[in-house]
């Protein structure tokens, strides 16, 4: 099984050039044929930049999200086609465009990989054409920004009430967590690269937890890792909680690819509330006390892994 790593970051276009040419001419140009006059465009310096490399920093994959609203210049360099550095790329764009209330996203695929934007919800509509001699159809993707409350103008800060609620700083994501979770009903599920400790393993976070595990025999707490290494070499306190009310806690590794490449994490309980960040590494977020709908697709991919994902015995055996 291939478990090569990679990460995705935002890409300054000023300062990433070097980086974004060297995978986007790699694919186009040589790969494709097409010509560098069409390849480089005036919306490049205007646009929302994702860039993936390797665990040795090296470029891999590129995406664009530009201010007209579409999702662009989407290139993976051969070597790394096929192991979720794509998805993976589509995944954090599309977030970005919820992020800035865009109603919808649009994109020109190229025929063959129009199976590969349906996964992601995209539909296609109209003719096909010829971009750059290489056949295309248009693809449009609707975004459920808000639900029908969600008026309020969106937060910087973190502060709570019924909107989507843009994030930016460690100190944001460390208040909203425990609203969060106490916000749940029954469920709260967890999807974590390495189970965060400065993030989840703060008192108000643990007590938090606490509090909904106690509070009705029906809570159940599931958690999702790639990586339980630096939880148990830190001796996280959420382990330990878990080990105190195992009944409440479930733990699960994930193993299979593609999911060891998501680049994401998120939590979401069963009352509509979630917080999302596209790169798991980062602040930068979205989350939502009312978002049912955002939510519930939310739900869905944590379920979906959670069927091929591993239970990590080894975690509740820990001293």
């Amino acid at each position: 099984m291939n478990t090569a790593r990679f990460r995705i970051e935002p890409a300054s276009y000023e300062r990433d050039l070097p980086d974004l040419r060297a995978v986007r001419e790699a694919v186009f140009i040589d790969e494709q044929q097409v010509s560098p006059e069409e390849e480089w465009d005036d919306l490049d310096a205007g646009s929302f930049h994702l860039i993936a490399r390797d665990e040795h920093g090296s470029p891999i994959g590129t995406g664009r999200l530009t201010p007209e609203m579409t999702i662009g210049r989407m290139a993976v360099v051969a070597a790394w086609r096929g192991r979720g550095v794509g998805e993976a790329i589509l995944d954090a764009l599309i977030e970005r465009a919820r992020v800035l209330h865009y109603p919808a996203v649009e994109l020109h695929a190229q025929t063959h990989a129009i199976g590969f934007y349906e996964r992601a919800g995209f539909v296609a509509f109209g003719e096909e054409f010829q971009e750059a001699g290489i056949p295309h159809r248009s693809m449009k993707l609707p975004l459920a920004l808000r639900s029908p409350r969600s008026e309020s103008p969106s937060s910087a800060d973190g502060e709570v009430g019924n909107r989507l609620i843009e994030i930016d700083t460690f100190d944001a994501l460390r208040r909203i967590v425990p609203e969060l979770i106490g916000a749940a009903r029954r469920e709260v599920c967890l999807y974590t690269r390495d189970f965060d400790p400065p993030l989840l393993s703060t008192p108000e976070a643990l007590e938090a937890f606490r509090q909904f595990a106690i509070g009705t025999k029906e809570a159940k707490v599931r958690i999702l890792a790639h990586d339980a290494t630096r939880a148990t070499r830190e001796v996280h306190g959420l382990i330990a909680l878990a080990q105190r009310l195992p009944s409440r806690f479930e733990f699960r590794l994930i193993e299979e690819e593609p999911d060891t490449q998501y680049a994401s994490a998120f939590i979401v309980n069963d009352r509509g509330g979630y917080l999302f960040r596209p790169i798991a590494t980062r602040h930068e977020a979205s989350a939502s006390f009312d978002g049912a709908a955002r939510a519930r697709q939310l739900a869905e991919v944590f379920n979906e892994v959670w069927e091929r994902a591993r239970p990590a015995a080894e975690l509740r055996a820990l001293a």
